[in-house]
């Protein structure tokens, strides 16, 4: 493979967890998403909505992030506060993952977890409005009314995550080593460029 791992993030509604799991499958290598979440739950003995209510209510301070990634490199996570902690056994638990072969990484700000290892690739999904509305309808079935609302809560709470995390936006599409349109490509376009990509 020329690449042994591939990290992905997305906007909601443009299909990446589905993407994800459809090229898991075409390259036989694991996808973990979810797992992630699951997996550093039963490490800190803490509850999934614990996790998640920390996610929606990371603190937002580029301070805060320098002091997680200089804590995170040098894999000190004592000091750190009960945010911080999180997120590093998060990036622990991408790294152990990562140990044991080649892997697709949905979310959890991976990227930064596997930054410096070799054969890495970047993937952001995007799709226009129509196209998410459609799906999130249709795959999530959220009545229209709520469509948008749900769509821009779970962006922007990935938005911060991603940038109290990481101090770099998450929509900053010069930080990945490729965009792809899923409304344009479709999910078996998606997974054919990735496969190409990946091999």
């Amino acid at each position: 493979m020329r690449y042994r791992y591939l990290t992905m993030e997305r906007e909601y509604g443009s299909g990446g967890t589905e993407i994800a799991k459809a090229l898991s499958r075409a390259l036989e290598i694991p996808c973990y998403g979810r797992e992630i979440l699951e997996l550093t739950c039963k490490r800190l003995g803490i509850s999934e909505t614990k996790l998640e209510k920390y996610e929606e209510t990371v603190t937002n301070s580029f301070l805060f992030s320098v002091f997680l990634m200089s804590n995170s490199v040098s894999g000190k996570a004592e000091p750190v506060a009960g945010e911080g902690q999180i997120y590093l056994h998060e990036q622990a638990v991408i790294r152990d993952l990562a140990a044991k072969g080649p892997a697709i990484f949905l979310g959890h700000c991976a990227i930064e977890a596997l930054r410096g290892v070799n054969g890495v690739a970047s993937v952001f999904l995007r799709a226009d409005k129509a196209y998410k509305k459609a799906r999130i309808q249709t795959e999530y079935g959220i009545d229209e009314k709520n469509v948008e609302a749900t769509r821009k809560y779970y962006d922007k709470k990935r938005a911060n995550y991603y940038y109290a995390n990481t101090a770099r936006r998450w929509d900053d599409l010069t930080g990945y080593d490729l965009v792809l349109d899923s409304g344009t490509l479709g999910t078996a376009g998606c997974v054919a460029a990735l496969t190409g990509l990946m091999r």
